[in-house]
């Protein structure tokens, strides 16, 4: 008799058929904080319905789907005209018209929106994370459309609909409109003032005529862009249709579209504007103070992405500690392994908790909270972007070769995890704008500090770090050189606080011992022994 060798022991069954919101308690009990208790009831029914949707089979067979068949660029069609369309798997179609009906698009029309909208997103990334891009640039368009009250009125409807439809027409023909952006030039990159895309004034109010090359183009097959060009007086925001009223399409012609390291199911692309017919968008030389109301929504949104990916990661992680066992018992058991998975934890906790904390400032909308974003929100992209890949590079690791396999997921999760830090500015861009702000803005770190101050006297350790970022914004003397150390410490301290006012006691106390009390090492799995580590894991649980 033939020995039988296919016998499978041993191994964790998938994370499938979750509530990615339910499971997640940093998230749910940061929504429970944030949003008014007569919205309780309802923001709960429609994120519960969310995250069953993100951890069903389904949801995860097109995040699949949608990766292993990317967009692919039609040119020209059959008989040789140029048409400028990118094919998307249909998967990438039900991806994001489930986004789009669930108001990830409408924050800006509903009441809690932002928080709502945030804890959303980071529900819905987790089935897949790169259609959140048109998602990300739809929503964080309307700000800037609001410096022309008449565009405004036109698009934000649209924009803010829950009503997907697919293909390219007049955006009046379409129940809804998704939108991208193109700020990045080939010889500026991230300087966007050394752009040279030229805008002609035409003879229509607000009229005008583009002519340049897109380095970056998000989202080629939106229905409109934000875009910047050189207008007589400086540079300038433009609103640029895919499709014209009359139903002829506008000169949007894609070069190519990126191959990148991953975010595979997304269209990145390079365009070429000649002739292009564009509205001006707020006044002519003040592009930057235009658009840089959506850089800032779509930097938050940075921050939501990573702290989804890192949340995913976490999951999977303990998820498989939980089940595979090695050496006489489970893995989730094992002192070491729970000191990693609780150190991975800390980190998904902190980066989850500063995301709705930022998300209910833009929700109040308040003259100090607007200060305290103005701070806060680069910081925040700035650290909680940059802690993105180790958390993925270690949660793989937890799931030894297993993780190591494209079929677990974690691949992708990897390729994704750089993402964030380099789009809507890189480290050194986020760190500059800080510095910026501490110079030009005085009411921003007061309101920075004001907030990091509601729990001075909590923990001694957080109580030495504020002390010692005192000293640290004191002294000026070659601060561009230490920028990124200075603004490290900023988003520390400001988690510390968080959770320190928010956390369970032992996710608080691990947090200050190692990343501000300093008893921690340069891996992740260092934290001191003494803590209550089973606890931390054990709350980071994705229940099935």
């Amino acid at each position: 008799m033939a020995a039988t060798t296919h016998t499978v022991t041993n191994q964790a069954p998938p994370l499938v058929g979750y509530d990615v919101y339910a499971c997640d308690r940093a998230l749910t009990e940061g929504v429970e904080r944030h949003v008014a208790p007569e919205l309780l009831d309802g923001v709960r029914e429609e994120l519960g319905e969310l995250g069953r949707a993100a951890g069903s089979a389904q949801a995860q067979e097109w995040g699949v789907q949608a990766n292993e068949h990317p967009p692919r660029l039609r040119t020209h069609d059959r008989y040789g005209h140029r048409i400028d369309e990118v094919d998307f798997h249909p998967a990438w179609h039900r991806l994001l018209g489930r986004a789009v009906s669930a108001g990830l698009t409408a924050a800006w029309s509903r009441p809690a929106g932002h928080v709502r909208r945030a804890a959303g997103f980071m529900v819905w990334t987790q089935a897949e994370a790169g259609h959140g891009c048109p998602v990300s640039m739809t929503h964080a368009a309307v700000p800037a459309l609001r410096a022309d009250p008449e565009l405004a009125a036109e698009w934000e409807p649209r924009l803010t609909s829950r009503v997907y439809e697919q293909g390219l027409r007049p955006a009046a023909s379409k129940p809804g409109a998704l939108f991208g952006m193109g700020m990045t030039e080939k010889q500026g990159g991230s300087d966007v003032r050394a752009n040279t895309t030229a805008a002609k004034a035409l003879a229509g109010e607000g009229e005008y005529e583009l002519t340049g090359h897109k380095w970056f183009c998000s989202a080629p097959m939106s229905d409109g862009f934000l875009v910047l060009g050189q207008a007589a007086e400086g540079l300038t925001c433009f609103l640029v249709p895919r499709v014209l009223e009359d139903g002829t399409r506008n000169v949007f012609r894609i070069q190519r579209l990126k191959d990148k390291l991953g975010n595979r199911s997304n269209a990145s692309s390079e365009v070429e504007f000649d002739g292009t017919w564009a509205r001006r968008v707020g006044g002519e030389g003040r592009g930057v103070r235009t658009i840089i109301e959506m850089v800032a929504a779509t930097r938050l949104d940075c921050v939501l992405g990573s702290a989804a990916l890192m949340r995913q990661g976490v999951a999977q992680a303990v998820h498989h500690a939980g089940h595979r066992s090695a050496f006489g018992g489970l893995l989730i058991d094992k002192p070491l392994m729970r000191n990693v998975l609780a150190d991975l934890a800390l980190e998904s906790e902190a980066a989850t908790t500063l995301a709705l904390r930022l998300a209910a400032a833009y929700d109040a909308d308040t003259e100090e909270e607007r200060a305290f974003l103005r701070l806060a929100v680069p910081a925040a992209k700035y650290w909680v972007t940059k802690r993105c890949t180790p958390v993925a590079v270690e949660a793989l690791e937890c799931l030894g070769g297993n993780g190591y396999v494209e079929e677990s997921g974690m691949p992708r999760l990897l390729r994704e995890s750089p993402l964030n830090s380099i789009w809507e500015g890189s480290g050194n861009v986020q760190a500059l704008d800080v510095l910026r702000a501490l110079q030009r803005e005085p009411q921003a770190l007061n309101a920075f500090l004001a907030e990091v101050g509601k729990a001075r006297g909590s923990d001694h350790r957080l109580d030495g770090a504020i002390k010692d970022l005192l000293t640290e914004l004191a002294d000026l003397e070659g601060i561009e050189a230490r920028a990124r150390r200075l603004v490290e410490r900023m988003a520390l301290v400001l988690q510390g606080s968080l959770l320190v006012r928010w956390a369970p006691p032992e996710v608080s106390d691990a947090f200050c011992a190692s990343r501000l009390g300093g008893d921690w090492g340069a891996a992740f799995g260092t934290l001191p022994h003494s803590l209550d580590l089973a606890a931390v894991v054990e709350r980071a649980r994705a229940e099935v």
